[in-house]
């Protein structure tokens, strides 16, 4: 219940951030904007400890099937970026840090 409330935060922050829709997120679409939007989603969770297998179940919960290794995929795509711009990190942390208030106010 808590990780499906986490993971629903995470994704309307992406949606926002990434000034996409809440449905483009979960279509098959290889627009550069939501494959990004999906990775920092997937790379918001992992750093979270959202394990593989819960986000595998929430993307397919809101109608998205992917696989393990595309998620993986996406995590270390995110985290390298993290790791080489300090602005993209301080977005993602700030994405974190928002979600954390939010569920706990």
């Amino acid at each position: 219940m808590i990780r499906q409330k986490i993971f629903d935060s995470y994704t309307e922050q992406v949606c926002r951030l990434f000034d996409i829709e809440k449905e483009q997120l979960f279509e098959k679409c290889k627009k550069r904007e939501v494959v990004d939007a999906r990775h920092m989603l997937y790379f918001l969770c992992a750093k979270r400890g959202i394990r593989l297998t819960y986000i595998q179940k929430h993307m397919k919960r809101e109608g998205y099937d992917i696989s393990h290794s595309s998620i993986h995929h996406g995590i270390s795509v995110t985290l390298k970026m993290y790791e080489a711009d300090r602005d993209y990190s301080s977005i993602i942390d700030n994405v974190g840090e928002k979600v954390s208030s939010e569920l706990w106010s």
